[in-house]
């Protein structure tokens, strides 16, 4: 749909065979997907070396206050200038958000053509809504597919940076390599949860895959390999040295767990996450374990809790459930019936250790069987 049409054609032209017009102005267009996949398809069709007879030629096409409507994504209305080749197709084009925050052009180099983008002070279109600082992004577009060469953003204190390859030949297939330095996690993490579970300076590197239909569904389908490291931070909603001490409760929630180190790997697999080697580290105890993030947002896992002071208890297992709004960590079933026998036979202390210990022991011989401590 558009609000007003302007065609300014070549007086020249209008007497020969190949009509040619030097300007279509188009005010407040709103472009659904829909229309951009015909205008793909017409664009993989091969050029002529010589216009055909009874051809239009257009030279160029103005939007003014321009709408892109695609599915999963809020994007800002834009300004654009699109001049073609004589065969009607894209040879340069400049975009630019009406708010200024965001431009991209194309500048053609053979049979591809160069694409820059660059944004300030930008919200993500796509997913949470991150403000970015800077974007600075190198592409070369050939066909159906992209190739991102330098992708470089600024963004809470931290910088991300990386390389993708996508092509929609045949769906909508992406695959790159991510690296995040000094990455200030408060402010973003916040975003994505109401309640804010974790702060400090995220550093990691990976690799990721994803095959859709739609581009939209790109995010759900992502297969992902993560090595992260968190530095100085605050693991909110879970107090793993207290949980390591109540030993008889059924459950403890809130708290917060202050950290030297936290590192792991993370596998995203669509919408599971599955934390794998996490180990946590500080002043009062060190922690080691996995925990998998359903898609239900439920947690479940299992962390092994050695407390450095305070107590003189070894390592205590602790089972990790509730969901991301609201952890809960209590030792397992295991762990918690062999304090209790220890205790009885051996008194508290001494007994309430070794107690602990053959219930984590068993708890691993249950592993290798395929057991579990909820069995």
């Amino acid at each position: 749909t558009v609000d007003s049409v302007a065609i300014v054609p070549e007086i020249a032209s209008l007497f020969s065979d190949v009509k040619k017009i030097s300007v279509i102005k188009i005010d407040q267009p709103v472009v659904k997907q829909s229309a951009l996949d015909i205008l793909s398809k017409y664009n993989e069709r091969p050029a002529k070396s010589e216009p055909a007879s009874t051809q239009v030629v257009i030279k160029q096409i103005v939007l003014k206050n321009a709408r892109l409507v695609w599915p999963g994504m809020q994007l800002p209305e834009f300004d654009a200038i699109l001049n073609l080749t004589d065969a009607n197709q894209a040879d340069s084009a400049e975009i630019l958000s009406t708010d200024g925050h965001f431009k991209a052009t194309l500048q053609p180099q053979g049979e591809a053509q160069l694409v820059s983008v660059k944004a300030e002070n930008w919200e993500l279109p796509l997913g949470a809504p991150l403000l970015i600082d800077q974007l600075d992004m190198q592409m070369t577009l050939r066909g159906t597919h992209l190739d991102v060469s330098k992708m470089d953003i600024d963004l809470y204190d931290g910088k991300v940076a990386g390389t993708a390859a996508l092509d929609w030949a045949k769906g909508w297939q992406l695959k790159g390599k991510l690296s995040v330095d000094h990455l200030a996690l408060k402010e973003p993490v916040a975003k994505l949860s109401k309640s804010t579970q974790l702060s400090g300076k995220l550093f990691g590197e990976g690799s990721y895959t994803a095959t859709a239909n739609t581009p939209a569904q790109l995010a759900d389908k992502l297969q992902a390999n993560f090595r992260f490291r968190v530095d100085n931070g605050v693991l909110y909603g879970l107090d793993l040295a207290k949980a390591a001490t109540l030993l008889l409760s059924s459950g403890q929630q809130g708290g917060e767990t202050r950290f030297d180190e936290m590192s792991g790997l993370v596998k995203v697999s669509g919408k599971l996450y599955h934390l794998q080697n996490l180990k946590v580290v500080s002043g009062l105890l060190s922690a080691a374990g996995q925990v998998k993030i359903l898609p239900s947002k439920q947690l479940d896992g299992v962390i092994d809790v050695d407390l450095k002071k305070g107590v003189s208890l070894a390592t205590v297992p602790l089972k990790v459930s509730g969901t991301i709004s609201k952890p809960e960590v209590f030792p397992t079933k295991a762990a918690m019936a062999g304090a209790v026998a220890g205790t009885a036979v051996l008194g508290p202390g001494v007994g309430t250790t070794l107690g602990v210990k053959a219930g984590s022991a068993l708890d691993k011989m249950k592993g290798l069987f395929g057991g579990s401590d909820e069995e």
